[in-house]
């Protein structure tokens, strides 16, 4: 496997159930490409996995990051944990170095600023890389789904999880 370069390219991708949202990181608080893709039908396994393999051959990370959706990770729908799997496989065949973290272990990363929700989280990331600023959705009513683009926010959390556990490998 590569090594992880200070500036490595970084790839957080993180899985939802109309699709997935990506943000590559050229360095600890500078993404330089991200995006929202909606999948529909019911090839949306291999559709998702398909775009995730061009991102993947467009930008040739040097690490991926997802969401843990192990026995022992954060439990989500049974396509998402087998789509997971899958891209780890893809990042392996590449030689990618792979980093998996629970929606716990993110929220414990930024528990002391006290986000209580995903909104609040996304209003840290948003403050952190002012580029996702103006990505922020209206607060959600406990009668509407969940917006769209909530998750570009939990893939930059994991992104942003990824490079705290490094500056503190680092430290240590």
């Amino acid at each position: 496997m590569r090594k992880l370069r200070r500036y490595a390219l970084v790839l957080s991708v993180y899985l939802n159930t109309r699709g997935f949202a990506f943000v590559v990181f050229e360095g600890h608080l500078s993404p330089f490409d991200w995006g929202i893709r909606e999948i529909r039908g019911p090839r949306k396994r291999k559709g998702c996995l398909t775009r995730i393999r061009q991102i993947v051959d467009r930008d040739a990370p040097d690490v991926l990051v997802i969401q843990d959706t192990s026995e022992h990770g954060t439990s989500r729908a049974r396509w998402i944990t087998t789509l997971n799997a899958s891209i780890a496989v893809l990042a392996k065949e590449r030689e990618i170095s792979v980093f998996a973290y629970s929606r716990d272990q993110v929220r414990g990363a930024f528990e002391r600023y006290t986000c209580p929700n995903k909104h609040g989280l996304a209003e840290l990331v948003a403050k952190r890389i002012p580029a996702l600023e103006r990505y922020i959705p209206p607060p959600r009513k406990p009668w509407m789904s969940e917006d769209r683009r909530i998750s570009l926010f939990d893939a930059a959390a994991l992104g942003l999880v990824f490079f705290q556990s490094i500056d503190n490998e680092a430290g240590s």
